[in-house]
C-alpha cells in the first residue's frame, strides 16, 4: 500500500506530541501520526487502554472520510471535505484483548483503525491516552455485539460513531448469551463487574436467548446485575430487546417471535419493565421503539433493517438496521440526560 513520503512524515513527527502508552510510560517513547498509517488503515502498537484520536480529514480533492476500528466498531460516520479543504474530528476508543466479543478470539494488538467512505482522505491523525473519558459498557447478545463478520452488525458496534471524545463504548455484549450464561461465564460478568467505574452507564439488553428461562429466574438475574452495577458505583441501564421482523397477516408485530414472549410463555421485555420500575433503573423501551419503526416500514420497507435479503435473518440487523437503532439507543441516553448532548454526534 502507498506510504506519505519522507518530507511529510519528518514534519509530522515534529508537530506531534503523542505517547505510546499510557500516562505513566517515559516521554522519550516515539510519537504515534501518520507514520503509523497507510492509505487504507492505521495501526498503534499501544497497551489495552482507552484512547483519544484526533483526525483531520480532507485535501486538495474533494473527499468523504470513515473510520472503523478493531473489531469493525464505526468510530467516526462518513464526513465529506470540499476540495481544499480540512475538517477536524476527535473520538475515544477502547483497547482490549480480546478486542471484539468477549469469548472470542484476542485479535490484533495494539490500536487499528481502517479508513473509509468513498474518497477516504487523512491529513493528520494523534493518539493520546484518555486521562477523564466516561465509559459506556455493554451487557447483551448478538444483536449488541461487535459481530466479526459481515453482513452481521450489533447495534452496540454503531453507537460509538455518535459520540465524541470523551465518551467511550466498552461492548462486552456476546453471541448467544442468556442473562443465565452471561452470569455464569467468568469471560463475561466475572470479567465485566470488576472493570466498572463509579459513574459508568452500563447498558443491560438480554432476552433474546433466555428462550427457556423461567420468570422468576429472569427476574431475579437481571435484579443480580442491576444490584452489581451499583455495587461498584455504576449506573445500570435495562433496554428491552429490539424485536424481531415476524409480521401479522395484518402488518403488525403482535406475536409472541417478534415480540420475544418465550416458549415458556414468558413475556421477556415485560419483566424488563417491571424490574427497571421496582428498582429505580432507566429504562430504555428499545422493543416498543423498533416495534413502531418496522411496522411503520411495513414488510418490504424494513428488511433492510435485517439481513432478510442476505440470510433470510428475521432477528440479526444490517449495518444500516443497527446503526438506526444505535440512534434510538443514543437518543434515549440523551433525553433522560445520562449523556451531555455536546458529546453526541447527531444526524
Amino acid at each position: 500500500m502507498r506510504r506519505f513520503n519522507i518530507a511529510l512524515l519528518a514534519a509530522l513527527t515534529l508537530s506531534t506530541a503523542l505517547s505510546t502508552a499510557p500516562a505513566q510510560a517515559h516521554d522519550r517513547t516515539p510519537p504515534l501520526g501518520l507514520a503509523n498509517c497507510t492509505a487504507t488503515a492505521c495501526h498503534f502498537d499501544v497497551p489495552p487502554g482507552t484512547y483519544d484520536v484526533t483526525v483531520r480529514l480532507g485535501g486538495e480533492s474533494a473527499a468523504s472520510t470513515a473510520i472503523s476500528g478493531e473489531t469493525r466498531r464505526s468510530l467516526l460516520p462518513e464526513t465529506a471535505t470540499a476540495a481544499g479543504r480540512t475538517v477536524t474530528r476527535s473520538f475515544t476508543v477502547d483497547v482490549r484483548t480480546p478486542e471484539g466479543e468477549p469469548t472470542g478470539p484476542d485479535g490484533t494488538p495494539g490500536l487499528d483503525l481502517t479508513l473509509g467512505g468513498t474518497a477516504p482522505a487523512l491529513a493528520d491523525i494523534r493518539v493520546t491516552p484518555a486521562h477523564h473519558a466516561r465509559q459506556i459498557i455493554l451487557i447483551g447478545d448478538s444483536t449488541v455485539c461487535d459481530q466479526p463478520g459481515d453482513p452481521y452488525s450489533g447495534w452496540g458496534q454503531q453507537l460509538p460513531q455518535f459520540l465524541r471524545k470523551g465518551i467511550s463504548v466498552a461492548n462486552y455484549a456476546d453471541s448467544g448469551e442468556s442473562t443465565v450464561t452471561y452470569l455464569e461465564n467468568p469471560l463475561l460478568w466475572g470479567t465485566v463487574q470488576p472493570l466498572i467505574h463509579p459513574g459508568d452507564l452500563v447498558l443491560v439488553q438480554l432476552a433474546h436467548n433466555d428462550k427457556t428461562t423461567d420468570e422468576a429466574t429472569y427476574r431475579a438475574n437481571l435484579e443480580t446485575l442491576v444490584a452489581g452495577i451499583r455495587d461498584r458505583g455504576g449506573r445500570p441501564v435495562l433496554v428491552t430487546p429490539i424485536v424481531r421482523r415476524w409480521f401479522n397477516a395484518d402488518g403488525t408485530l403482535n406475536n409472541n417471535t417478534a415480540l420475544l414472549v418465550n416458549g415458556l410463555g414468558v413475556d421477556l421485555p415485560g419483566v424488563i419493565r417491571s424490574v427497571a420500575a421496582t428498582e429505580g433503573v432507566t429504562l430504555i423501551d428499545l422493543t416498543a421503539q423498533t416495534k413502531a419503526l418496522v411496522e411503520s416500514l411495513g414488510v418490504e420497507g424494513s428488511k433492510a433493517l435485517y439481513l432478510y435479503n442476505e440470510k433470510k435473518d428475521n432477528t440479526h440487523t444490517s449495518a444500516h438496521g443497527a446503526t438506526v437503532y444505535a440512534g434510538l439507543v443514543r437518543d434515549a441516553l440523551v433525553a433522560r440526560h445520562l449523556l451531555p448532548e455536546d458529546r453526541v454526534r447527531v444526524g
